[in-house]
């Protein structure tokens, strides 16, 4: 009888050839043996280094072949085998949706096996004694990223989609995946997005507006009003340096300028230059005194008012601290009425993954890495990547090196490739001043423009923005700022992450934020309490914004950009923003 006849169903209820049978039995009984054999070895296993308890570890490998026997036998005899239990992370895992992954015995079995080696490392980590702490986060944090590299989705070999994919081009795919991994070699910087897409000034960055003022730091961009009245306080609105300011300035319906000036308010944002030689002694009293200072002060002479409104995200929102901080020190609190922090860290005892990168060691490498007094941005984008390895890094490698995929294009990663240079001194002083030191968190702790800088003296109405999925700002450490300024303050927490829950526009109907107007000393306690709002913040922001400063003026003369006393150097975005 020909072999081909000789067919058994299997546990999906395709058939296998006899061929196939005797190689899977063989396959599965030496796995068998592999796995007794690790077992045996385990048991055995005597003190290694890191473990206080031989004992412990003993354990812990039991468990592994205990659960890798349990694996073995849903895989060979899925009807008597115990059923699985799925971490509701496994099951949420999106580079494994494609249904190959559980329908294919073979692959649900590779699928099944990466969680469960994955989880076993992870929790060989956490029964680590006689470690420092930080040490076992460093630790935690290379063993989280090994386990991504090795993730069976980053292989041709192991993944059914690159397989079919190979079959179905006869290979094409890998050449093409071979294209866009030496391009991307060759730039020095991972593809996210297709960088044909997007031009800024063209379709992105394009609210109307003004550079009103240039200095060696940032331009000024001053936006035109939409609206017959105007709130009197004007808007300032600080960027982050370590990126385009266009963050806020995407397509037009995801522009967080452009709705902020058609809810009638007067915007001006500061455009920071990316770094070069000239910047090379740039560091903390410049971006506050010759930036957010003299932005405050340059915009209360144009308008002929007493006082602005700020915004300030991220590290932009750090220094903003510090700037009301200098201004309350200096009897000049009232020069700012309210001040808007997104994702912004003013306590670092808790700031998450980046404390990894401060050690002294890595604090040399980043000054190796300085050219003319000024960091690549590149180096900064990869280490932002790398908080997001899975996300950010192997999904490109799976995708556009072994799949072959055009590139999508996607305004946001756009942005996040459109890398700026850091001052390299100020850079280092920023990482060793607060996220390895903290000095901000301590009253009188740093003294920058000869004043000393202690935050319980900030007494400006503040509205605080964090992301609940937040990997760079956690919203554990945006909270502490309410713990350390002495006024009024409205905390609003957000769905998402560092830049979905900030831009996020009313018309999208995304995500949703939580308040709480308890009193509460911890996020926990406000989360317990908290009342959730569908959809974005953004309205209750400009309601908070309202209450501060209802008055409003008619959007004449220097409310127009370029017609009061600061005339017009150029169209928005700007120049700056398109240096390279």
């Amino acid at each position: 009888m020909p072999e081909e006849s000789i067919t058994q169903e299997n546990p999906t209820g395709g058939t296998a050839t006899l061929a196939e049978l005797q190689h899977w039995t063989w396959l599965l009984g030496r796995a068998q043996q592999m796995l007794l054999e690790h077992g045996i070895h385990t048991m055995n296993a005597g003190a290694l280094p890191g473990w206080s308890d031989p004992a412990a570890f003993a354990r812990a490998s039991a468990d592994f072949w205990s659960d890798s026997m349990k694996l073995w036998q849903r895989f060979l005899d899925p009807a008597k085998a115990e059923a699985a239990e799925i971490a509701p992370e496994h099951a949420r895992d999106k580079r494994f949706r494609a249904p190959q992954w559980h329908e294919d015995p073979l692959f649900d079995f590779l699928r099944q096996s990466y969680f469960l080696i994955s989880d076993h490392m992870l929790k060989g980590v956490d029964a680590l004694e006689g470690v420092d702490p930080k040490q076992k986060e460093q630790i935690r944090f290379a063993t989280r990223h090994f386990i991504d590299a090795m993730s069976p989705t980053n292989f041709p070999a192991t993944n059914p989609l690159v397989i079919e994919r190979i079959i179905e081009t006869r290979g094409e795919n890998l050449l093409k995946g071979l294209e866009n991994m030496l391009t991307d070699l060759g730039r020095g910087q991972l593809t996210h997005t297709d960088e044909t897409a997007f031009a800024v000034g063209e379709n992105i960055a394009t609210t109307p507006g003004k550079v009103v003022k240039r200095t060696p730091l940032y331009e000024l961009i001053q936006y035109s009003p939409t609206t017959e009245q105007v709130y009197e306080t004007p808007l300032i609105i600080f960027p982050p340096w370590i990126n385009r300011f266009y963050i806020l300035d995407l397509t037009a319906e995801k522009s967080f300028i452009r709705w902020a000036v058609d809810q009638g308010l007067t915007v001006f944002v500061c455009s920071w230059k990316s770094a070069d030689a000239s910047l090379a002694d740039i560091y903390w009293d410049d971006y506050v005194e010759r930036g957010q200072i003299d932005a405050i002060d340059t915009v209360r002479d144009l308008l002929g008012v007493e006082a602005v409104h700020t915004v300030g995200y991220c590290v932009a929102g750090t220094t903003l601290a510090a700037t009301l901080a200098i201004l309350a020190a200096r009897g000049e609190a009232e020069k700012v009425r309210s001040a808007t922090f997104f994702t912004a860290q003013v306590d670092f005892a808790d700031a998450g993954d980046l404390q990894l990168f401060v050690d002294d060691e890595q604090m040399k490498l980043i000054e190796t890495l300085a050219t003319d007094g000024f960091l690549d941005g590149r180096y900064m984008a990869a280490t932002f990547n790398l908080l997001r390895g899975r996300d950010l890094i192997w999904n490109y490698v799976a995708n556009n090196y072994l799949l072959g995929e055009d590139y999508a294009p996607f305004d946001l990663l756009h942005w996040n490739a459109d890398v700026t240079n850091l001052p390299a001194g100020w850079h280092r002083s920023y990482l060793r001043d607060l996220y390895r030191d903290n000095k901000l968190a301590t009253p009188g702790g740093m003294v920058i423009a000869g004043t000393p800088v202690d935050l319980s003296r900030v007494t400006t109405p503040t509205y605080v923005q964090a992301g609940r999925e937040d990997h760079i700002a956690p919203a554990s450490s945006v909270w502490k700022i309410t713990h350390h300024f002495a006024g009024p303050l409205k905390f609003v927490l957000a769905g998402s992450g560092h830049i979905a829950g900030v831009v996020n526009p009313p018309s999208s109907g995304k995500y949703q934020y939580w308040t709480n107007s308890e009193a509460v000393e911890t996020l926990t306690e406000f989360v317990a309490g908290a009342k959730e709002t569908k959809g974005s913040w953004w309205p209750d922001w400009i309601a908070w914004i309202a209450e501060q400063a209802p008055d409003k003026v008619e959007a004449v003369k220097a409310r127009i950009p370029g017609k009061g006393r600061l005339k017009a150097l150029g169209d928005a975005p700007g120049t700056y923003v398109k240096a390279r």
